[in-house]
């Protein structure tokens, strides 16, 4: 028995999460079924990064133990021909037999793309959530800086979360305008049920100058759902990177 570990791009767009559900698709669903049929084995793979339904991702990492000879660095070769064509493993390797990559230091960075203009691009309405609302770039950077380090985020936090502790430490939050988009880039050791969308549709409101930026300490210390932004929708959401320290 060995443990393998993928390294997995998805087009979110059509699927209800990461996580496998009874009687919806999901990234971890397609992983199991096409798998199994592949190595002739129940598989379980273990994902890195739960992604909402709706949520991109360029490099999630997922794990699964097989007794098949196939090598590890194979099957991703042997996968692809399978998988749908919205979803694609970048690299697969033999990994140590108790690594977890839940129960392991990492840095995660996730994008969040906003197009920011006069009128909707159709060709990027799955990939980013459009506003025409003016949006000050710099307020919300001024915003965001607020939220670097460790705090706890539980006013960023969707009810619903199985999270032992709220607790979460931002690296950094970069606050980019590029033309008419705006990308906000968050890297953190993990997050909450929801919370970069949260930080997003928050630092929006800064944006559009309903929040001076040091409202931010306001909200972090609340500790309730009710005093931060709206949940930013999840087109405009993808996992980037994926680092284990």
């Amino acid at each position: 028995m060995k443990r393998i570990m993928l390294t997995v791009a998805y087009d979110g767009t059509g699927y209800s999460g990461f996580q496998a559900q009874d009687n919806a698709p999901t990234i971890e669903g397609e992983l199991n079924r096409h798998l199994g049929e592949l190595l002739e084995e129940e598989i379980k793979v273990i994902g890195g990064s739960r992604t909402d339904a709706g949520v991109h991702a360029l490099c999630n990492v997922a794990v699964f133990d097989t007794g098949a000879r196939m090598p590890g660095t194979k099957i991703s070769y042997a996968l692809n021909q399978r998988l749908p064509e919205d979803i694609r493993v970048r690299k697969s390797q033999e990994v140590a037999a108790d690594f977890h990559p839940r129960h392991c230091e990492s840095r995660k960075t996730y994008e969040y793309r906003i197009l920011n203009a006069e009128f909707p691009v159709p060709t990027k309405r799955l990939y980013e959530y459009f506003t025409y609302v003016p949006l000050n770039a710099d307020r919300m950077k001024e915003a965001a800086a607020y939220l670097v380090g460790e705090h706890d985020f539980k006013s960023f936090c969707s009810a619903g979360s199985q999270a032992e502790s709220t607790v979460r430490t931002i690296y950094s939050i970069e606050v980019l305008r590029e033309g008419e988009e705006i990308i906000i880039r968050v890297s953190g050791n993990g997050f909450l049920y929801n919370m970069v969308r949260i930080i997003a549709g928050t630092l929006m409101e800064a944006g559009k100058g309903l929040w001076e930026p040091e409202h931010m300490m306001e909200i972090l210390a609340a500790k309730n759902r009710s005093a931060a932004g709206p949940t930013a929708p999840a087109c405009g959401l993808m996992l980037t990177n994926y680092l284990f320290l």
